[in-house]
């Protein structure tokens, strides 16, 4: 019987040991249990620490936290102005309700064709509301707020609280995207055409006005050279005069001299004249060999 008492022991210590095992159990600060009895929800714990349970009769499941992604399958979505969108979208959500999200869907799996079914619809909902400027501009951020609105009035029920639905890709169809590049290509190239037209009309503009001025500039030059040339013209005629009364000899010699200079002017010019019988040559005179004085 003494030999025995070790054995009997060891037994009932692994029995005992199995038997904590069982109805002892860790939460995690991640994560959160429903503790089951046959398949029923008997109670939730959402804080961290050690818990007990019936061993053998009640079993926990888990379930996170934590922000969980999800990626539901891309959409197509026809916009407001019938433009057809290839949509790929995501959420994050987070279990606030294990027991009505264990009861509802049980698992993330079977929370995923839900979810899914209900983005792709709010997203469809929303969007054939919008055109796709919006959809690309800074209004994106209220038609997402929208979406994520509608998402969680219906995700509700599973227990659920959709924190964030973000569009990840918003892509054309290919025989779309040709027709919207065709279409940005007409309209750039009719805005050229336009900026080189109102280009060319401000270029005549300026050149009309520029060619006026330098008309005006170069008519009051010549109006201004003409006075000019008229004072001088006066002013030499008046000199010309005061220096003929007072010594009429000089004058007639200048005057001369003048036409000497007029008559006698150019390279390829010839002049054969008789100073001795023509008087408009008397001024050049003889020398006392029969030459001409300006010989």
């Amino acid at each position: 019987m003494k030999g025995k008492l070790p054995l009997i022991l060891g037994v009932i210590v692994v029995l005992l040991g199995i038997l904590g095992s069982s109805a002892l159990f860790v939460v995690d600060e991640t994560k959160q249990v429903i503790v089951l009895q046959f398949g029923d929800p008997k109670r939730t714990i959402s804080e961290p620490g050690l818990n007990v349970k019936v061993p053998f009769i009640q079993n926990v499941i888990y379930y996170e936290k934590r922000v969980l992604n999800f990626d539901p399958p891309v959409e197509r979505v026809i916009l407001a102005d019938q433009k057809p969108l290839n949509v790929n979208s995501y959420a994050r959500y987070r279990i606030s309700n294990p027991l009505r999200f264990y009861q509802t869907v049980t698992t993330e799996q079977g929370l995923s064709r839900q979810l899914g079914q209900i983005i792709n619809s709010s997203v469809r909902s929303v969007l054939g509301n919008v055109n796709l400027a919006s959809v690309l501009s800074e209004e994106r951020t209220k038609i997402m707020a929208e979406i994520r609105a509608k998402v969680n009035t219906q995700a509700g029920r599973f227990g659920i609280d959709v924190v964030d639905v973000r569009i990840g890709r918003a892509d054309l169809p290919e025989e779309t995207s040709k027709s919207v590049f065709a279409r940005m290509q007409s309209e750039r190239e009719r805005e050229a055409a336009e900026f080189r037209a109102e280009g060319f009309e401000q270029a005549q503009r300026i050149r009309a006005t520029a060619d006026r001025e330098a008309t005006v500039i170069r008519a009051e030059a010549k109006r201004e050279s003409d006075i000019l040339r008229g004072q001088g013209d006066a002013l030499r005629t008046t000199t010309l005069a005061n220096a003929y009364s007072t010594d009429p000899e000089f004058f007639r010699f200048f005057r001369t001299m003048e036409a000497y200079k007029q008559s006698l002017q150019g390279t390829n010019s010839y002049l054969v004249l008789d100073p001795k019988q023509m008087e408009f040559f008397n001024f050049f005179g003889t020398s006392e060999e029969g030459v001409p004085a300006g010989q």
